[in-house]
């Protein structure tokens, strides 16, 4: 069997390190002006939040004001954030809604799991990972991860809207993940070639009928388009083969580690806070994002409360992408 081959990314613009990015303050867009009064009206108008559905003449008249956005997050640095609308009060169900629709600027919602649910509320249940709950419901470190790594599609982008931040903690940190592959082609060549092999990973209790509980994935492949794609949250991974009675071998563990030991680097990573309102997107084929430990507020009413999206990018973007 031949070796995987991947593409060579040492001068690709979105190998980018923390000291490329520059401070938060150059990444945070504001809403665009043009568009506040009738989006704002769109959110406040629908009966429900997923019914606020853009026809395909308003979705091409309004998306060039997103185009900024979707270059960013296909050719540069691979995520934005983009502020609510200057002094405009929105109710949570309306900021919602607000953001539902540019969601639809961006790509098409796609399901989050079985339920059949496209806007996830992220907020800590109190359950644990131990109990085989996901990341997104407690306030533990997620570690660094793309999202849906066991689903069969990949998600092309992934959002999160801020309702009420943590009262400390749960700090948002971003790597590229052409860098990291950058540096595990230097010093960890043989690690990289083994992170393009099958691995089990859980599908922490997301199954449909007929599958399995773990699903075979590389951690770094290659699209069609010649881009890198990773699949990758660590616990799940060691979940998965535990489930599936196949122990990691040395060479998938060393492998891990460095691909850990990389993206653990700080001079790598770029770091943010959501205010209320914020709407963060990032592509999540090939950058990893991590989400640090929180404490809460105890008042139930200030409780962390975010809202996450997964995105399917539409298809003529993604065609255009050199």
């Amino acid at each position: 069997m031949s070796e995987p081959t991947f593409p060579e990314i040492a001068t690709d613009p979105r190998a980018w390190r923390k000291a490329d990015v520059g401070p938060e303050t150059s990444w945070r867009l504001p809403f665009p002006p043009e568009l506040a009064g009738a989006l704002v009206a769109l959110a406040r108008g629908g009966t429900s939040v997923i019914e606020t559905q853009l026809d395909e003449a308003d979705r091409l008249a309004w998306a060039p004001a997103f185009a900024g956005v979707l270059d960013d997050l296909e050719r540069g640095r691979g995520f934005a954030i983009v502020e609510g609308p200057v002094g405009v009060e929105l109710s949570p169900e309306a900021r919602c809604a607000l953001y539902w629709v540019v969601g639809q600027l961006l790509g098409h919602p796609v399901i989050q799991n079985v339920e059949g649910v496209r806007l996830y509320d992220v907020r800590d249940t109190g359950r644990t990972i131990g109990e085989g709950a996901r990341f997104s419901v407690t306030n533990a470190e997620s570690t660094f991860h793309t999202d849906a790594s066991f689903e069969d599609e990949v998600v092309d982008y992934v959002g999160l809207l801020c309702l009420s931040p943590a009262k400390s903690g749960g700090l948002g940190q971003l790597v590229s993940g052409y860098t990291v592959h950058d540096e595990l082609a230097t010093a960890a060549s043989k690690s990289l070639q083994t992170l393009a092999g099958a691995f089990q990973v859980d599908r922490r209790g997301g199954l449909r009928p007929g599958e399995s509980p773990t699903a075979l994935r590389p951690v770094i492949a290659k699209d069609e388009r010649g881009g890198l794609i990773y699949r990758y949250l660590r616990t799940w991974i060691e979940v998965g083969h535990d489930k599936a009675g196949e122990p990691l071998s040395p060479a998938q563990t060393e492998a891990l580690d460095a691909l850990d030991r990389v993206l653990n680097r700080p001079e790598l990573r770029v770091e943010f806070r959501l205010q209320p309102g914020d709407m963060f997107f990032a592509n999540n084929r090939w950058t990893l994002h991590n989400r640090t430990a929180f404490e809460d507020h105890p008042d139930p009413e200030r409780r962390r409360h975010y809202v996450r999206l997964w995105l399917s990018a539409h298809t003529g973007h993604l065609t255009s992408v050199d």
